[in-house]
């Protein structure tokens, strides 16, 4: 994969870990506060073992969430977990496959038991794919990434909003799309119809949902500095660079900046947006 493919490889960042940002982890992990955005509030987090998901376990949890982390690595999940915890935090976490109904379900369940409830949930587990054109994706491959991330959280939703629905009354969920949803992608093709596709089921979401007082929205992340990413710019050197270029911002986000954003949409001083798509992309797509 040549560095000339870079800017075609927006948008899969929902899943992993980053070095070398602007801002540093640390802040976000030193204590835990017990008044903040999200104080009282259960949220359930799925692809909280890294990246996005790891910094959004962190954040919430320092601004007074009751956190369940999900994701399929549990020395991960561990890991975040225990961080949490040291800091203050009040968290717990379980293996969860989000291609798998059963999974899904009880990862929603156990949030319930553990803290009574559940008020939020931030959908950012995904599934990525080889880049490539489409008619070189494999057909496997193609299966599994709409089944996490199309399927994985509509799955999700309706776990959740039956345990909102049952416990809080009301509520919010966030999903993660991607920059790469609002445009073509031909070297992530199908990453990028799902994402798009997720836009769609939360809008829906959002219509459905609204008259009980259960908001849903998405973040459509751009450049942002995650394992995957970093990965793909070891293999095609300039690939960071070439995307920040794009980018008006001129660099990359922090995993910590695109959970901020996560972390308003699921707080009340968001209580009159829904079904909106937020983009946290430097005005890549301005």
């Amino acid at each position: 994969m040549s560095g000339a493919a870079g800017p075609r490889l927006v948008g899969m960042n929902d899943n992993a870990t980053t070095t070398g940002t602007t801002r540093t982890a640390s802040a976000a992990t030193t204590t835990a506060t017990t008044s903040g955005l999200l104080t009282g509030k259960v949220t359930l987090i799925t692809g909280a073992g890294r990246g996005i998901g790891a910094a959004a376990a962190r954040l919430f949890a320092r601004e007074g969430a009751r956190v369940l982390l999900a994701a399929r690595t549990e020395a991960q999940l561990k890991a975040v977990t225990e961080e949490i915890r040291a800091a203050g935090g009040t968290a717990d976490h379980m293996v969860c496959d989000l291609a798998d109904p059963a999974s899904v379900r009880a990862a929603v369940d156990r949030a319930v038991e553990l803290y009574g409830r559940l008020d939020a949930a931030f959908n950012n587990g995904a599934a990525g794919q080889p880049p490539g054109p489409m008619d070189q994706l494999s057909q496997a491959d193609f299966d599994e990434v709409c089944a996490v991330n199309l399927k994985g959280p509509w799955l999700a939703m309706n776990a959740e909003v039956a345990a909102i629905r049952a416990t809080a009354r009301h509520g919010a969920i966030v999903n993660t799309s991607s920059v790469g949803s609002l445009m073509a992608n031909p070297q992530l093709p199908a990453y990028g119809a799902t994402k798009a596709a997720l836009n769609s089921l939360t809008a829906s979401a959002a219509a459905t949902y609204g008259p009980e007082g259960i908001r849903v929205n998405a973040i459509a992340p751009g450049t942002t500095l995650t394992e995957m990413l970093l990965e793909w710019d070891e293999r095609s050197p300039g690939t960071i660079e070439h995307l920040n270029s794009q980018t008006p911002l001129g660099r990359a986000a922090a995993p910590e900046e695109i959970a901020e954003a996560a972390a308003w949409l699921l707080s009340d001083r968001a209580s009159y947006v829904t079904g909106t798509v937020l983009r946290v992309d430097g005005g890549m797509r301005a």
